[in-house]
């Protein structure tokens, strides 16, 4: 199964969030729209718009009134992007260069914080003190999950509760934030808000360990950017740690994972390592926790149709190669 076609219950929405990305970017500065557009352009899964559309599906048949909050959501999504890309030193993203690479850094902070705050602008258009709370929060965290990142970089002691929080504010903040957004907007009782948003949290955690793992074993084209990146920029995620603690090689791992000129140099025999650890297979082995504590919460839903959609997109989480 391919991503879009588990979001067809949204689909027209879907479409109309596409063209609301576009009329978005509509600033009086060409180099902003230029840089704004390419991002855009680029595509992505668009995760958070169809989460919050399909948690709103629940509670309400017309979705006309969640779209810009869909949007929203994809353009802080975007906004956080081009930061990462500056931060990361990023050529490619999804295949295509990035805002960075094109532009500059100068000009990629001002894309990311232009984007942002026309996020801002389409979530206040709700009049809803409430959203905004969420949404602040959700971005707060998230800067502070950049600088646990940065913080952790080429650190071989890090272990697994730093690595779930790292990930936590880089990934299931948003998808958690999405689904509750759209049972709020929904005027859904505070309970499924709470299952809803508990779902969105389960599942990106899944949808983060697995991107994780498709960093060490995905095609490079399939992923859209040169597998091994993680390991290049000392960024130690679950199956490193796995092999830091288990490998017969874990004293030799260390050493190659704690300088970034010696890690640069041989992030072949890294990955070695790595693979021959069962690393991937203990990041799997989570990554289905995760996604049974998602389908989990779904038994305290409503029975509509789009249960069952939300059901299908945990079991293709966990079972994806891109």
């Amino acid at each position: 199964m391919q991503h879009k076609q588990m979001f067809n219950p949204v689909a027209r929405e879907l479409e109309m969030v596409e063209g609301n990305l576009k009329q978005n970017i509509n600033s009086g500065v060409d180099v902003l729209n230029q840089a704004s557009m390419h991002l855009i352009k680029a595509g992505g899964k668009r995760l958070r718009p169809a989460f919050v559309l399909l948690a709103a599906r629940f509670f309400m048949d017309s979705l006309e009134e969640i779209i810009p909050m869909a949007t929203a959501l994809e353009l802080t999504h975007l906004a956080t992007l081009v930061h990462d890309d500056v931060i990361d030193n990023s050529t490619l993203r999804r295949g295509t260069y990035t805002v960075k690479h094109q532009w500059g850094n100068r000009v990629s902070i001002n894309a990311g914080n232009y984007i942002f705050a026309r996020a801002l602008a389409l979530s206040a258009s709700y009049n809803r003190k409430d959203i905004l709370e969420v949404l602040a929060d959700a971005s707060m965290r998230i800067c502070e999950g950049e600088i646990y990142q940065m913080m952790s970089s080429y650190n071989v002691n890090v272990g697994l509760k730093n690595y779930l929080r790292r990930i936590e504010r880089k990934t299931a903040l948003l998808i958690s934030v999405s689904c509750k957004l759209g049972a709020m907007l929904g005027n859904a009782p505070q309970e499924q808000v709470r299952a809803l948003e508990l779902y969105g949290y389960y599942l990106g955690m899944a949808f983060q360990v697995t991107d994780d793992i498709l960093d060490f074993v995905a095609d490079e084209e399939v992923l859209g950017k040169p597998t091994g990146s993680d390991v290049k920029q000392g960024v130690i995620t679950l199956p490193a740690i796995y092999a830091l603690h288990h490998s017969p090689y874990k004293i030799e791992l260390k050493r190659l994972l704690a300088s970034p000129i010696i890690c640069a140099e041989n992030s072949d025999q890294i990955l070695e390592i790595i693979l021959d650890s069962d690393g991937i297979e203990y990041a799997y082995f989570i990554t289905e926790h995760f996604a049974r504590k998602a389908r989990k919460q779904l038994d305290y839903l409503p029975d509509r149709p789009v249960k069952e959609t939300l059901y299908e997109i945990a079991d293709f989480i966990s079972a994806r190669d891109y």
